[in-house]
């Protein structure tokens, strides 16, 4: 079997598997279920992923933010505070939200996968790094107060998440509000307060 054709088998069954287990939990979804919808063997999965819990932490490594911001940080950011800000809002929301049904799998199955969140925690830990030295490269340009970098990183991934989280059930952000809206307003703040 070639490169392309394993890897698109691994892609689809770790795309089935997280539309059956967010539909019917973790426990009610098995090997053989998600084999099946691929149109593969149980074997196949066998021998692509060992267990159902390593497809859904292969899904997680694959779907995730990790390789899209690592690119934002390292092509696509100019150095002014509010634009490359408001970029990374605005991209970790759209990922985000693409994967809606594996984040609300996190968080409502954590208890039945031993090791899964520390095994999926590589995405915020990164992304916290990456913003920790942005906003320490920022300082030593004057473009930035000074400040604790790590605990400023920590504060801008908690806002997002906590708007990701306010509209993470579909139809539940506060009324009235877009998230573009949201994500602008919470940025300019953010901004405000850090600006020399």
């Amino acid at each position: 079997m070639n490169e392309d054709r394993k890897d698109n088998n691994r892609d689809k069954m770790m795309r089935i598997a997280i539309d059956l287990i967010a539909s019917r939990g973790y426990k009610s979804v098995t090997t053989l279920e998600i084999a099946t919808a691929a149109g593969l063997s149980e074997k196949t999965l066998f021998r692509n992923f060992g267990s159902k819990q390593n497809l859904l932490e292969a899904a997680f490594g694959r779907f995730h933010y990790k390789e899209e911001m690592s690119r934002i940080f390292s092509e696509r950011l100019v150095g002014e505070l509010h634009a490359d800000l408001l970029l990374i809002s605005r991209n970790y929301h759209e990922i985000m939200n693409r994967n809606r049904k594996m984040i609300l799998i996190g968080l409502k199955e954590a208890e039945n996968l031993p090791g899964f969140l520390e095994n999926t925690s590589e995405h915020p830990r990164q992304l916290m790094a990456f913003l920790t030295e942005y906003f320490k490269r920022m300082s030593a340009e004057g473009k930035l107060i000074e400040t604790n970098a790590e605990l400023q990183a920590f504060s801008f991934i908690s806002m997002n998440y906590g708007i990701f989280l306010s509209d993470l059930v579909e139809g539940t952000r506060f009324p009235g509000l877009s998230l573009d809206a949201v994500i602008e307003e919470s940025v300019r703040t953010f901004v405000r307060a850090l600006t020399p």
